[in-house]
């Protein structure tokens, strides 16, 4: 994942966020031409899986392989976790 550029006055932004346990100041920053990568530290494989997932799903992108989802699921009017090809593979194929 690429690192999201910012200014040197957001860094004030991101450090209020860690120091109130946001989890949202997690990420990797470019300032200046310097990386700043912020994460949480011994995470097992499946904790790390899990919070990538969750990202996905609040920026509305696919959890497989991160394109956008556009189709909404009709009972919960919430956008799908998966892409429509996702989708076919994986949910739909396994009926």
């Amino acid at each position: 994942m690429k690192p999201k550029s910012i200014k040197p006055d957001e860094l004030n932004k991101i450090f209020s966020e860690l120091k109130k346990g946001d989890e949202s100041a997690i990420g990797s920053y470019l300032v200046k031409g310097v990386r700043l990568q912020i994460s949480k530290y011994n995470l097992s494989g499946a904790e790390r899986v899990q919070l990538l997932y969750k990202r996905r799903r609040a920026q509305g992108l696919c959890i497989v392989c991160g394109k956008k989802v556009t189709k909404k699921n009709p009972s919960t009017d919430q956008l799908y976790r998966l892409c429509e090809e996702h989708r076919n593979k994986i949910d739909k194929g396994s009926k």
